[in-house]
């Protein structure tokens, strides 16, 4: 996958929106204000950094050697991704759909629906051609 697809795909997403406040090398995805989705527009190859469940981070690992603890984040809920092609399209998709849904789960429980960006009011449901 390249970065022009993730990036894309990304955006695809309910309420999602990009900006790049870590400096113009750094594309940061959000859903209402939290981070889903960090990418590094200057690294050979390019890599992502997403969140995820604790324990699907460790098997992803496992799985995948483009996948590793997240770097420079709380390496327990961040995995950063090689997009070397060594990993399927539709595998990298889950992972971001994943993270995504992570972050739009918190923010319904924290009940930010009344400002619009909870997750009743983004509206969410699979990003089609996902399963």
């Amino acid at each position: 996958m390249t970065l022009d697809v993730l990036r894309e795909y990304c955006l695809v997403k309910p309420g999602a929106n990009e900006s790049t406040p870590f400096g113009p090398d750094t594309l940061v995805f959000k859903v209402g204000g939290k981070i889903f989705a960090i990418a590094s527009l200057d690294e050979v190859p390019p890599r992502v950094s997403l969140k995820c469940d604790p324990d699907r981070a460790l098997e992803l690992r496992d799985r995948y050697e483009e996948v590793r603890p997240g770097y420079h984040l709380n390496k327990k809920h961040w995995n950063t991704i090689e997009l070397t092609g060594g990993i399927p399209p539709a595998e990298v998709r889950r992972m971001i759909d994943h993270s995504f849904e992570l972050v739009a789960a918190k923010l319904s429980r924290r009940g930010d629906s009344r400002s619009g960006s909870g997750r009743q009011a983004l509206n969410l449901r699979p990003t089609p051609g996902t399963s």
